[in-house]
This record gives structure tokens, C-alpha cells and sequence, in this order.
């Protein structure tokens, strides 16, 4: 961005569209101004969060998922993306404003790989998610206990290793056992994963990538409320 662009000298729309490109270039300090001049002009926090922010990220998901931004850029629209949720995260639980649905997600025992996780973190934060990230080397009764104490609607599980692959199975035939099986939807992920793997171990959906796992999120989501 030129140095002499004044955001306060532009329109809301503008503003807006502004923001896009700042989030999309991974301009942080940007994103956290337009944020916070949005607010003083009246903007919701929820309409800044839906208009500016998650709209702005839907367009970096898309460019990612076509191969077109790769992880770096996406981890910097990710952290831009932080820095405003920074500013309205906690005007947003003032105002009771709705979220999609919880979600629990760790990488899984034995796996110290967090990239994708992480991705996977802020694409669903900034889709309008509340997310609770259970970190690395995660095993099941950590996952279990988190179940327990945040209700999600989503569950996900990520690997990178095929080693620690297989201990997906072990977290859901314990939640096949326990009978809370079908009270979540569970999604896996990771570089050695595919469909039939997600299968297999009875996962509701394999996702590719951080930006297909918003979309099957969502989409998992209408057909349970169905």
C-alpha cells in the first residue's frame, strides 16, 4: 500500500474494499487501523467482522484453494486477519453476536507438526468459528476432555507423519466406545491423508486444505441443522 493513503480519507465501500487488498497483502497494522476506524464510525462489530474481515479471507481461501497464494501469504493474511479480531474479539462477546459453531481441533499424539493446523485455526476463526486449538501431540483423552468442557459442533484432527496417522482411528473407535461418536462432526486432515483414509477410519469428511475445511465445515454444519 502507498504510503500516502490515508484510510480515514476513505469511504466506507472503499474502506472495505481497502481492507481486501490489506488482507490479502498481509498488511497487519492496516488491517487493525481500518478495523478500528470502521468502529468509530458506527460499523457493529459483527458487520466489520462478516464485511471486512471474513469476506476479505473468503477471497484469500479461494486464491489458496486454486493454487494461486500459497501457506506464507495465507499465514500472513491469517495474522493481519489476527490483528483485527484482536480489536473486536472482545466487543463481539459483549454483544452476544452469533457464531457459527465451535470448533476443537489438535495435530494428534506422537505428531509435533502444527503449519497446517494453524491454517486451519485462523481460516475458521476468520470464517466466523469459535475455535479452540488443542496444539500438538494431542491424545485422546486430552481430546475427550475438551469434548467434554467446550461442546463443540466440529471436531478436527490433524497429522502429518503416517506414523501418527493411525492414531485418528484410536481417538474415534474411543468416541465409537464411549457412545458420543455421532455427537460431533469429525473432520481429519494432513499432508498423507486422503478421502479413502478419512473413510476408513470414520471420519465424517477428509479435508485438502485449510480453505476446503471451512467450506465442509460449513456445509456439514446446514445438514446437521437440516
Amino acid at each position: 500500500m502507498s504510503d500516502d493513503l490515508d484510510l480515514n480519507d476513505l469511504n466506507d465501500q472503499e474502506l472495505m474494499e481497502q481492507m481486501w487488498d490489506d488482507l490479502y497483502d498481509g498488511l497487519a497494522d492496516e488491517i487493525a487501523e481500518g478495523t478500528q476506524i470502521l468502529l468509530d464510525r458506527g460499523w457493529a462489530p459483527y458487520k466489520v467482522l462478516t464485511e471486512a474481515l471474513v469476506e476479505g479471507m473468503r477471497i484469500v481461501g479461494i486464491d489458496f484453494r486454486d493454487g494461486i497464494l500459497f501457506v506464507p501469504e495465507v499465514l500472513m493474511s491469517a495474522n493481519s486477519m489476527k490483528a483485527g479480531m484482536a480489536i473486536l474479539r472482545p466487543l463481539l462477546a459483549e454483544s452476544g453476536a452469533p457464531i457459527l459453531g465451535k470448533f476443537v481441533i489438535g495435530t494428534v499424539k506422537g505428531d509435533i507438526h502444527d503449519i497446517g493446523k494453524n491454517l486451519v485455526v485462523m481460516m475458521m476463526e476468520g470464517a466466523g468459528f469459535e475455535v479452540i486449538d488443542l496444539g500438538i501431540n494431542v491424545d485422546v483423552d486430552m481430546y475427550l476432555k475438551s469434548l467434554e468442557e467446550h461442546k463443540p459442533e466440529i471436531f478436527g484432527m490433524s497429522a502429518l507423519l503416517t506414523t501418527t496417522m493411525p492414531y485418528m482411528k484410536v481417538v474415534i473407535d474411543t468416541m465409537k466406545e464411549q457412545g458420543i461418536r455421532d455427537d460431533y462432526i469429525v473432520l481429519v486432515g494432513g499432508a498423507p491423508l486422503n478421502e479413502e483414509f478419512g473413510r476408513e477410519v470414520g471420519a465424517d469428511a477428509y479435508c485438502r486444505d485449510a480453505a476446503v475445511s471451512v467450506e465442509i465445515a460449513k456445509e456439514l454444519m446446514l445438514k446437521r441443522a437440516a
